[in-house]
């Protein structure tokens, strides 16, 4: 390729990656991107890729999402889930290019981290069809993925986001040592639990959740409040790192569900299925 070639070629993909970093992501992230305490940890190594609705930093060391984020407004009027015929697909972007027969046999639903049904509802057909990527996808058992975890994406959109208008929401797995990998497929860590943090920024409010992997589905979901704090020393990310430091210090090391309301809504039961199918 001659020299003029190359260079146009450079310049092309640095305007890219400008765009990306600069104008792109930063309007869906709230406070900042999440930054790893330890840089030099490979566990925390991700590559932010953006989506239709959600971000990610996904890990192709562990084969996971190490963090989704994404914003959560009343579903407007009439509007209808998008049910897709779809499951989950490849995600070209993966180096490590998980599939969802790698989950086969495995003992682990396919969960997701960024909500199918919130996607579809908001942010339209995309949103839907890119929160079937597998790079949104995390292993999870049945009674998380199927039951507890859907009871509180459910919260999320309603009611949270119809009392404050809108909400952030951040998610992601938490390894604890030894390493475990799906017995059907090496390229796939499996997490020992899973986070929540959900901010109403105008009401100035952060409500944390920690879930493991072992729960049966039907517990309170004030069972699992915890502090963003707590997050943080378990997962090894620097959470909305941007907010004032005094700021930051009060609201991550908070743990009040009350100020959500959420005993009240902590054994509503889920309603009727919105997953789409997984394998």
């Amino acid at each position: 390729m001659p020299f003029s070639a190359w260079l146009a070629l450079s310049l092309l993909i640095g305007a890219w990656y400008a765009f990306e970093v600069h104008v792109a992501r930063p309007p869906m992230f709230w406070m900042g991107e999440p930054k790893p305490m330890d840089r030099m940890n490979p566990f925390t190594w991700a590559r932010t890729l953006r989506n239709q609705g959600f971000i990610l930093g996904y890990s192709d060391l562990r084969g996971n999402p190490l963090w989704v984020t994404y914003a959560l407004m009343p579903s407007p009027q009439g509007a209808t889930s998008l049910m897709s015929p779809e499951e989950f697909k490849s995600d070209w972007r993966g180096i490590n290019r998980v599939a969802p027969q790698h989950y086969n046999g495995s003992g682990y639903e396919i969960g997701h981290l960024a909500p199918f049904h919130a996607m579809g509802l908001i942010y339209g057909k995309q949103g839907q069809k890119d929160a079937l990527r597998m790079t949104n996808a995390v292993p999870q058992k049945a009674g998380l993925s199927n039951k507890l975890w859907e009871r509180l994406e459910e919260v999320e959109l309603d009611p949270f986001a119809k009392q404050f208008g809108k909400i952030w929401v951040m998610a992601g797995p938490i390894f604890d040592p030894p390493v475990e990998r799906l017995h059907t497929s090496w390229r796939v860590e499996v997490p020992d639990a899973f986070y929540t943090i959900i901010v109403a920024p105008e009401a100035k409010k952060m409500l944390a959740l920690v879930m493991p992997q072992t729960v049966r589905g039907d517990e309170p979901l004030d069972h699992y409040v915890t502090s963003v704090d707590a997050i943080e020393q378990r997962t090894g990310f620097d959470f909305f790192h941007e907010l004032d430091d005094a700021e930051e210090a009060r609201l991550e090391g908070a743990v009040d569900p009350d100020a959500w309301h959420l005993r009240e809504l902590a054994r509503q039961p889920r309603r009727t299925s919105q997953k789409a199918a997984t394998p």
